[in-house]
């Protein structure tokens, strides 16, 4: 699926998207968005499989003639030797070029395929504008490019000036695919992935505007080119050499339409002209459907493979519906296949996608009738958490034969509640919130009850089901009658099918929502609403929910002010289901078959070199009551041998002890309170507490409680909930939590029992000090607790660490703030650099001798300061705001009283310093 790393484009799995900013134009340049969600793609799949091993990948860039002479930026992969093959053309997402799809060539050309890839017109380092896959444009391109193959002698043919060639692409260039096979009889299959059918459908779906998307998108096509100006003009040269250069049209001082960008004009007039009025027109509607694949549905006659989102509110699974009902209706078959994520965000699961698409390839292009091309429908599904990190696992479940959105079963189910009257606030703000782009990694959550879904008291109006006595597996659009009536002109409406389990916690499958318009009319209008496509589980003792809600965050609502009366008005809800769905076998990870013969080879080994296991180094009884020992650590940074992170470390920690950790940003730190956490290992020295070694699974670690870099938290559960997840995952009795002793200490309140979603950042840093503190640890380690809290909070959190070290217990805390740490600790180890600068009670260092305060009637220059530190005896120097601080090493006060006035320093008073910021700088030279 895409990824947004460009606007325009969705993002890969665990990458977070980048979303351009629209200007003061506002609505009036969101409008060309709209179009530009046509293509909102992404990037094209298959980077992930780029490398890898077999034949060397040989790569030829050419600037290619287009339609009309537009000159394309063009790549051709091949690998292996020579001899005909199959060809495939590789389309990008909107907002991108023809690099984004490069690691998907480089492996089809390793598996046989001759590769063509392309930055379409108006994109990358390609001539002409954007015209939304126009007949005469983009799609006259492709044509243009199959000639090209037809007379490269790699690529196998099957008549002359025929090649054989496949097609596939995301988003916009997969709505390329699907036109290009329309139009040019040549193309011999297509598999199409997070694409439309209707573009006028996905973005004015029922006569309603999609404006989110479209603001979104819109600076995909109207920012300047790779090379800073709109790309116009023809002119090419079909030849390696041409790629050497920029094409003709990008000059380096930009130019071209400031509102319009690189798109057409008649398509950028048709959407300011929507977004201004915030309704499409029928103009508009004819316009972007004459543009897409659904105008040449009937030409449409070759093996596709269509690919789509269930986390896609831009290109819902309805878009993918009417394309497989169009293509199999006309003889040719098809395969569908529902991914997790989509525009939205989320797992595409391209590196699966990208294997059934060559696959697919193969079969219908190579004649590899022995290889299967998957089944004919498959649906990913949440299979859980994975423990081990915390993402979510996906199932698969497949079927001989397509479903379609109405199922292959169907179950009716009662819905209950009295007609309601809801508000359309004026300017339809505050609005309801369902899908976000970008946020696909919490749609994919919505079955674990998290997501971001908000409706509004007084603008929505729901209908629920009894409790579900066994569980509901919904495979398609649901369906539903209501009667809407309003004295306005008319009304828009989203409804939406909720989850709510037996806590009324509820979660928006996909987080989908079906807009429509209704006419205005008093006596009220019946209405058969089709809701969102999901494959979704309701299990036995939830309540299905219909919510219909005046405004949504992604659409165009009325502006005035109006109300609305909602009821039932059929039997109930229409449930599709496909019971001949199968689990998909997991495949058997590597490790299975590699573990066994790997198992003997090492006992093997361990025996013929006579080599006994690793024992842990044995208890000290002489630190058995010390909290924490260090000595002698260092950590080298990694691919290092002598840039040291933590360097010949050592000090030591009594009980009772409030110890502060400072030291500027890279003195190595929070690398030493992981190494102390066995969350990394150290290069040399040993860390001890109470006398046992420190190592990754130490069962010591059980006495220590740590906040470091953060904790995190669910939202949607309370923070008593929250500490009682957490103390389970350790497996130890619950009696040893005391939870009741860490929550006094900790001061939490009545807002224990409160979600932590509407915790302040005060709270938050406070509970996870209280999960920290649970099971009373003897040693508790803290990086930055006081980090984001204001100074009320600050001080109660000082004393929470006062009253926890008062019981006999130690506290180690990381922090910047050296006026809380003066306060709080009691001792302190300084760092730079990764070294021990200086160690003792807090006392000792503050009020130091060896550091005096020099008060000085005047200015004190930098050549000043560097006067004094040059002083035999001056060990560092530093300005201060009423004079300068200095070191001395070997020099008394008086004798450095008599040198300042030797150097002409008006002195007006000399004294030992006795602020712990005084004593930090000096002790570090000024260098944090």
């Amino acid at each position: 699926m895409p990824r947004p790393s460009r606007l325009g484009r969705a993002s890969r799995p665990g990458r977070p998207g980048r979303f351009g900013r629209l200007g003061r134009r506002g609505r009036r340049l969101a409008v060309a968005g709209a179009l530009a969600v046509l293509v909102a793609g992404g990037a094209a799949a298959g980077g992930a499989v780029a490398a890898g091993g077999g034949p060397r990948v040989h790569r030829v860039d050419a600037m290619l003639s287009g339609a009309g002479g537009v000159r394309l930026d063009t790549s051709y992969f091949t690998a292996g030797g020579p001899g005909r093959r199959p060809a495939v053309l590789l389309g990008h997402g909107f907002g991108g070029s023809k690099d984004d799809v490069r690691g998907q060539a480089e492996a089809l050309a390793r598996h046989g395929y001759a590769v063509l890839t392309w930055s379409a017109r108006g994109f990358g380092h390609s001539g002409g504008r954007i015209g939304l896959n126009a007949a005469d444009g983009e799609v006259a391109d492709v044509s243009r490019l199959v000639d090209w193959l037809a007379a490269r002698p790699e690529v196998r043919l099957d008549a002359p000036g025929d090649p054989r060639v496949g097609v596939s692409g995301v988003s916009y260039g997969g709505a390329v695919s699907l036109l290009a096979a329309a139009y040019d009889h040549r193309i011999d299959a297509i598999a199409p992935r997070l694409t439309y059918w209707n573009l006028a459908d996905a973005l004015f779906p029922d006569g309603v505007y999609k404006k989110l998307w479209a603001g979104i998108f819109f600076s995909g096509g109207s920012a300047p080119t790779v090379s800073g100006a709109v790309p116009a003009g023809p002119a090419a040269t079909d030849g390696p050499a041409a790629a050497s250069g920029p094409p003709a049209g990008h000059g380096a001082g930009g130019g071209g339409d400031p509102v319009c960008g690189r798109f057409e004009p008649s398509i950028c007039a048709m959407y300011e002209r929507v977004a201004s009025s915030g309704t499409p027109d029928e103009a508009a509607r004819r316009q972007l459907a004459a543009l897409s694949p659904a105008a040449v549905a009937t030409r449409l006659k070759v093996p596709a493979l269509l690919v789509q989102g269930q986390g896609d509110s831009l290109f819902t699974l309805a878009q993918s519906d009417a394309m497989a009902r169009a293509i199999r209706a006309n003889g040719a078959p098809v395969a569908v296949d529902w991914v997790s994520g989509g525009h939205d965000g989320g797992d595409t699961e391209d590196g699966r996608i990208d294997r059934r698409v060559t696959a697919w390839f193969d079969h219908y292009l190579k004649g590899g009738t022995g290889r299967g091309t998957g089944p004919a429908f498959r649906v990913t599904r949440t299979g859980g958490l994975d423990s081990s990190d915390g993402s979510v696992v996906l199932r698969g479940a497949s079927g001989g034969g397509y479903p379609g959105l109405d199922g292959t079963a169907r179950l009716r189910t009662a819905l209950s509640g009295p007609p309601q009257r809801i508000t359309n606030p004026a300017g339809g703000s505050p609005p309801a919130v369902s899908a976000v782009p970008g946020a696909g990694a919490l749609t994919g959550l919505s079955v674990f009850g998290t997501g971001l879904t908000v409706d509004f008291p007084g603008q929505y109006a729901h209908f629920d089901s009894a409790r579900l006595t066994r569980s509901v597996t919904v495979t398609g659009a649901p369906a539903v009658t209501v009667r809407v009536a309003t004295t306005a002109p008319d009304a828009v409406l989203f409804a939406k099918l909720y989850d709510v389990a037996p806590d009324g916690k509820q979660s928006l499958p996909s987080s989908l929502v079906t807009p429509l318009r209704v006419a205005g009319s008093p006596a009220g209008a019946v209405v058969r609403i089709r809701l969102p496509a999901v494959d979704h589980r309701f299990a036995a003792g939830h309540r299905m929910r219909l919510v219909l809600s005046t405004t949504d965050l992604e659409y165009a609502s009325p502006a005035a002010a109006s109300s609305v009366t909602v009821s039932l008005a059929g039997p109930g809800l229409t449930v599709p289901t496909d019971p001949a769905l199968r689990a998909d076998a997991p495949p058997l990870p590597w490790w299975v078959w590699a573990l066994p013969p790997l198992a003997v080879a090492l006992a093997a080994a361990l025996l013929a070199a006579g080599r006994r296991p690793v024992r842990p180094r044995p208890a000290d009884p002489a630190t058995a009551a010390v909290p924490l020992q260090i000595t002698g650590l260092s950590k080298r940074y990694a691919k290092s041998a002598d840039r040291y992170a933590v360097r010949d470390l050592s000090f030591r920690v009594e009980p009772g002890q409030v110890l502060g950790l400072l030291g500027p940003n890279g003195a190595g730190k929070t690398t030493t309170l992981r190494m102390l956490m066995g969350l990394i290992r150290p290069d040399e020295g040993e860390m001890r507490i109470f006398g046992e070694a420190v190592r990754p699974g130490a069962p010591v670690l059980s006495r220590v409680g740590a906040f470091v870099e953060g904790a995190g938290f669910l939202p949607h559960l309370t923070g008593r909930a929250n500490l009682d997840l957490y103390w389970q995952a350790t497996g130890r009795p619950e009696a040893d939590a005391h939870l009741a002793e860490a929550l006094e200490i900790a001061g939490l309140g009545d807002a224990l029992d409160r979600a932590v979603r509407t915790y302040s950042q005060g709270m938050r840093q406070r509970l996870a000090i209280a999960q920290a503190m649970l099971g009373l640890p003897d040693l508790l380690i803290l990086d930055e607790p006081t980090n984001g809290l204001d100074p009320p909070q600050i001080r109660e959190m000082r004393e929470v660490l006062i009253r926890y070290a008062a019981a006999g217990r130690t506290v180690i805390v990381s922090s910047h703030l050296l006026a809380e740490v003066e306060q709080s600790c009691t001792h302190l180890v300084v760092m730079d650099r990764g070294r021990l600068v200086t160690a003792g009670p807090v006392a000792e260092i503050i009020g130091s001798q060896d550091t005096v305060l020099v008060t000085v009637a005047g200015e004190v220059t930098q050549s000043l300061v560097d006067k004094v530190a040059a002083l035999p005896g001056v060990a560092t120097a530093v300005r201060e705001e009423d004079g300068l601080l200095a070191v001395l090493d070997g020099m008394t006060a008086p004798r450095l009283v008599a040198e300042l006035v030797r150097l002409d320093v008006p002195v007006a008073r000399v004294g030992p310093h006795r602020r712990l910021e005084d004593a930090f700088l000096t002790l570090i030279g000024g260098s944090a």
